[in-house]
């Protein structure tokens, strides 16, 4: 077995120990979502462990749906988990749902109230939580934990059945209501609920609980290790109760690590399913979202992804992460792999006042400085330009080297031209430029020798295509929004341009395209983008404008 090479960490030395001491000859994980939103960027770190580990030692991973609340979950969230596990350039075994092992779930509970070690109890959800005592009291015993095993076989079989309304009793696992670990009080293995399912249908109207079905699914499919974030530690004594009680012989074992926590933003899937609805966000893939879908959308890479979660690495310790880092992965993937192109978001016409009139030429330009292979192209010079509005002042401030009365400047690939006078409207506002070019300069430098300090990015009026440009930034202005997030909205995070100009080759551009525009940033188009109306997206700017 050729041993893939990664960093090593401590799940990997456990399964190391493992393998030495022949506990397993074989390794299985799997990714287990609920169905119940969409991924966001801390399950990508979950994929990326799970799959990887599967990778590393020749074994298997499988995508498992864990849809067991029927109330909750959609097809439409099953169909964007697996987009998203293949964008980020990963393959499951197996496709696999939890449903799939109902009618197995279902007799391990009976199994369990043959042993004695389960019981169908008539308290309400609150005197449940009152009965279950607090991390300092212990819990008092359910009035009707002490039923006999065939009193609890019918009442389970009633349930089953669909003779009691939703929430008049559930089903409990018999084990300590004196025990420290909460969690093992008692808890809730299943519940009534009298709601269709996506993939059984009206078959069932009781539905095991996640600590019971999680279990007894890893343990069917032949799991090895159970790798979850760090919140299912306290869950660990539970999920083995369960499996040992039921008699496997191989159980899985259940390895947990810190979960992914990054600054500025909200992955709460009730906070995201809130925005959504309440139109905060134009969906689940709003470019501001850090859902895998919105990140892909925005034009983010999977590699990014996947580089930001390697930098980020396994542990055990909390920690917040800085969204600048996500940011920074992003720069310097696309700063290698982004194509070069020129596009002038706030445009202000230029006008060459000696150049040919009605005449054009071509300029040839590379597509990346570091990156020949990645070809040229020809961009339209014309008489008419456009360059940002940015790149002129009529009274320039101290070292300001762009276009103001009397200064030259270099348009990128082009010629050297000097500012000789400009025109404003009623309200002083700068409406046109007037410059003259020096043909000896074609290409970007002078003849004589001469230097300039300023170098401009620009199009053509003559061959340039109008496009929608929408400046997306983080959606929070404060590192950790907190239940109060809607009041740390931050009103910047999209910001729409209606009439930027981009040079006449992106007019074909494509859904998902990525470019590095010049002093710009970095772009995609977006799915809104048509050949009639093109919209491109910004994924991030040059530099990170946050402190």
């Amino acid at each position: 077995m050729d041993e893939i090479k990664t960093p090593s960490n401590f799940i990997y030395d456990f399964i190391d120990e493992d393998l030495a001491a022949g506990v397993n000859t074989r390794i299985q994980t799997r990714f287990p979502p609920e169905p119940n939103g969409y991924l966001h960027i801390g399950h990508a770190k979950a994929i990326c462990i799970d799959f990887l580990t599967a990778e590393k030692y020749g074994g298997v991973c499988n995508l498992r749906l864990d849809d067991t609340n029927p109330s909750r979950e959609d097809v439409e969230y099953v169909e964007a988990i697996q987009e998203d596990i293949r964008w980020l350039g990963f393959h499951w075994d197996k496709c696999l749902y939890a449903s799939s092992y109902f009618d197995f779930i279902y007799d391990c509970a009976i199994k369990l109230i043959e042993k004695g070690k389960a019981y169908v109890c008539d308290l309400s959800q609150d005197e449940i939580r009152e009965y279950r005592g607090t991390l300092t009291e212990p819990g008092r015993n359910s009035p009707y934990r002490d039923r006999s095993v065939e009193e609890n076989l019918d009442l389970f079989r009633r349930m089953t059945a669909g003779e009691f309304p939703d929430g008049s009793k559930v089903l409990r696992a018999k084990i300590d209501m004196a025990s420290p670990n909460i969690n093992m009080r008692d808890p809730v293995i299943y519940r009534i609920a009298h709601v269709p399912h996506h993939q059984t249908g009206d078959k069932w109207c009781v539905y095991p609980m996640y600590d019971f079905a999680h279990p007894l699914s890893d343990a069917r499919e032949g799991v090895t290790y159970s790798l979850c974030s760090l919140e299912f530690e306290n869950h660990r004594p539970l999920y083995n109760w369960v499996i040992e009680q039921i008699g496997f012989k191989e159980p899985p074992r259940q390895i947990e690590f810190a979960r992914l926590n990054l600054n500025y933003c909200v992955t709460s899937k009730r906070k995201c399913l809130a925005m959504v609805e309440r139109g905060i966000v134009s969906g689940w893939d709003d470019p501001r979202m850090v859902t895998l879908s919105g990140i892909r959308r925005r034009g983010y890479p999977a590699k990014a992804v996947r580089d930001f979660i390697e930098r980020v690495g396994v542990s055990k310790a909390y920690s917040v992460v800085d969204y600048g880092l996500l940011e920074a992965c992003a720069r310097d993937v696309l700063g290698e792999t982004a194509p070069r192109a020129m596009a002038v978001l706030r445009p202000l016409k230029v006008i060459l006042d000696n150049y040919p009139e009605g005449e054009t030429e071509t300029i040839t330009v590379e597509n990346h400085p570091d990156h020949p292979e990645m070809g040229t192209r020809e961009v339209t010079f014309s008489r008419e330009l456009y360059v940002e509005q940015d790149d002129f002042m009529a009274e320039p401030v101290k070292k300001y080297f762009r276009l103001y009365p009397g200064n030259e400047v270099r348009l990128k690939g082009a010629y050297f031209v000097r500012c000789t006078g400009y025109e404003t409207d009623d309200a002083g506002n700068v409406t046109c430029l007037h410059c003259t070019y020096d043909p000896e300069t074609k290409g970007g430098n002078a003849p004589d020798g001469r230097k300039v300090k300023g170098t401009l990015h620009w199009v053509s009026a003559a061959d340039c295509v109008p496009a929608e440009v929408r400046l997306y930034d983080r959606l929070f202005n404060v590192e950790d929004p907190g239940d109060d997030y809607e009041a740390h909205f931050n009103p910047e995070s999209l910001v729409v341009l209606e009439n930027c100009m981009l040079e006449g080759g992106l007019r074909s551009v494509r859904t998902g395209d990525t470019f590095q525009f010049m002093r710009q940033g970095y772009f995609c188009a977006d799915k809104d983008s048509t050949p009639e109306h093109i919209v491109l997206n910004r994924t991030v700017a040059l530099n990170s404008s946050w402190k």
